[in-house]
């Protein structure tokens, strides 16, 4: 396996349209697109499934823990497939950029977010690749959980879905080494 994409989001039906699982979303329109079927594989307690793109192996897995657990699932993965760390790309929402609006970024902190928190933590190390999908942010740090864990508005979620519409269309040059023109084109929104 070349890659492996570990879209970050929280399992049930309870979370599946909410802001927080916009990694989720990203790899659901992915395996969509591919005319790939996520499964339950229970070993590693993710959503998973492998495709080919662009003459690469790449898997996806959607954890089905928590996102203040989405490390274990992601490494279990990577480990029975021999993917390094460098070879991740996490997925995840992000407040600091408006809805519309994906970064390609490689390292950095966790900046609160639980899910970053979790995979620095099991992978030793903050030194992976993250697409960051904009989900914007309440105004005030009291209101973070409620917001992440709220449904965005029509016109939030058409950013978001036109966000990770872009991303995918970078992707091939991303997983093929050509990150500076990955990030050019995605950053020049």
């Amino acid at each position: 396996m070349d890659w492996l994409l570990a879209g970050l989001g929280n399992p049930g039906a309870d979370y599946a349209r909410t802001r927080h699982n916009a990694g989720f979303w990203t790899l659901q329109t992915l395996a969509d697109r591919a005319g790939a079927s996520l499964r339950m594989e229970r070993r590693w307690r993710c959503l998973a499934t492998r495709l080919h793109e662009q003459g690469l192996e790449l898997g996806l897995c959607l954890p089905q823990d928590f996102m203040n657990r989405s490390g274990g699932p992601v490494r279990s993965m990577a480990a029975f497939y021999k993917v390094p760390v460098e070879r991740i790309l996490v997925i995840h929402d992000e407040l600091d950029l408006p809805p519309g609006t994906a970064r390609l970024k490689w390292g950095g902190g966790h900046g609160g977010h639980n899910g970053l928190r979790d995979l620095d933590r099991v992978f030793g190390t903050r030194d992976y690749w993250r697409l960051r999908i904009g989900i914007g942010h309440p105004g005030h740090k009291d209101a973070v959980i409620g917001y992440v864990l709220g449904i965005p508005t029509v016109t939030e979620k058409t950013r978001i879905d036109e966000a990770i519409a872009r991303s995918l269309a970078v992707l091939p040059d991303f997983l093929n080494g050509r990150t500076d023109a990955a990030q050019k084109t995605l950053h020049s929104d």
